[in-house]
Parts: structure tokens; sequence; C-alpha cells
């Protein structure tokens, strides 16, 4: 069985089929728009910055090519260890096990704070937003990005797959917290089908997946997605 801290928000895809989900950290967003977007609010040159549910650490690399320090927290120990692989020879980055309700770094020592798809869908995620007011440097900033499901068709197959998540709320929720939000226009982009459709698998109900896999052709998905942050 998979070792998982206490407390630790279940993440099937990347939980249970992390080469899945490799493919798919690769082929997100090749325009960039979401670095290019969290740079606009708050640039993490020479900054201490903090990716919280780093799973394997994907995106640990390319933070680290202009930060001074890097932390990834993840809870599920198996991608903790794969993760302390990939960043082995990068100075400056460590990967821990942790939470997000319970980050396992000092009071007022990040400068940026990154989530992606992980743990901040809304209501619920209180603890893990306590846990960034005492962490986040004054002048520092967080970001949470989110699937926007009030969009294309990625919208509509996440909505049939979790008939019970409700965009309206999860929208007032982070509007009452104090945050901002931009909506991007992602992509995915693929090198082979197959690939493509192992993603939507993973995502997705089974039924609604062979539906998305019917409705797509080609290499490519629109991804909708909402940029959330706010400043310290």
């Amino acid at each position: 069985m998979p070792r998982v801290m206490k407390g630790a928000i279940p993440s099937p895809n990347i939980w249970n089929t992390p080469q899945v989900y490799e493919l798919e950290n690769r082929a997100v967003d090749p325009d960039g728009r979401v670095e290019a977007a969290m740079a606009a609010v708050r640039p993490w040159t020479g900054a201490t910055v903090l990716d919280i549910g780093c799973g394997t650490g994907y995106h640990l690399p390319s933070l680290s090519a202009t930060a001074a320090r890097v932390i990834g927290v993840e809870p599920h120990e198996d991608l903790v260890r794969l993760a302390r692989r990939r960043c082995h020879a990068l100075p400056g980055v460590e990967v821990l096990a942790g939470t997000a309700q319970a980050l396992p770094v000092p009071d007022a020592s990040v400068d940026v704070a990154v989530a992606r798809w992980a743990y901040f869908f809304g209501p619920g995620c209180e603890p893990g937003l306590a846990e960034l007011s005492r962490v986040m440097r004054r002048g520092g900033a967080a970001f949470v990005v989110d699937i926007d499901t009030t969009r294309g068709a990625f919208g509509r197959w996440f909505g049939q797959s979790v008939p019970t998540y409700s965009a309206g709320s999860v929208e007032v929720f982070w509007n009452l917290q104090g945050w901002q939000s931009e909506r991007l226009d992602l992509r995915m982009v693929f090198e082979r089908r197959a690939d493509l459709e192992a993603v939507l698998r993973i995502e997705f109900t089974p039924a609604v997946a062979e539906r998305a896999i019917a409705e797509t052709s080609g290499l490519e998905i629109d991804y909708p997605t909402v940029l959330r942050w706010k400043r310290f």
C-alpha cells in the first residue's frame, strides 16, 4: 500500500498513475501562460519558492532556474522519492514530506507559494490557507492554479465526472477569502494520440473519458484555467 501522510487529500490521478500524469505535465501549457501570469503579479527571481503538492517535482527545476531556493512539499512518500530523484543535482532545491494544512517550513519564510491542481478547490481548504498566512513573508504572494469548470469541453467533462462540484460556491469562497483571479486559456498538446487518451482516462470517470476521447480529434485539448492569487 502507498504511504501517505495523515490528513492528505486524495489525488488519485497522480497517486495511482504518476507515469501518465507525467505525460499530462509535459502537455499542459506549452506557451508558458501560467508562469507569465504569475510573474506579472510577483516575480520569483532570487526568492524562496514553495510548491505545495509538488508531486514528482515536475515544476521544481524550472522554478529553481531563477529562484534562490525552492521547496517542494508532497504528502505521498512514493512521489516524494521521485521528486528527490529528479532534483538531486539541483542546488537550492529540497523536497519535504508534508501536507498543505501542516507545511514543514518556518513562519514567514516563503516569498512565493504555488499550488497547481492540488487541494485548493474552495470550501474545506481553510486549514491550508491558514498555513499560507503563517509561512508567507510580507511582500510575498501565493498562487493557486485550478481548472475553470465554467468553460469549454474540459470544464463540461469535469462537471459530468464530479457532479457535486459547484463552481459558483467555489468562486464565492475565494472572493470572501480576499483572493483575486484571472481566467487563462491554456491548452494541452501531446506528441502521441495514445498519451492524450491515457490522460483523459485518469482525469475523468470511465464513461466520461470515453466520451471525451470520441469528441477530441488530433493531439490538442483546450484547457481553460483559473489563476488565483493573494498578496501578503
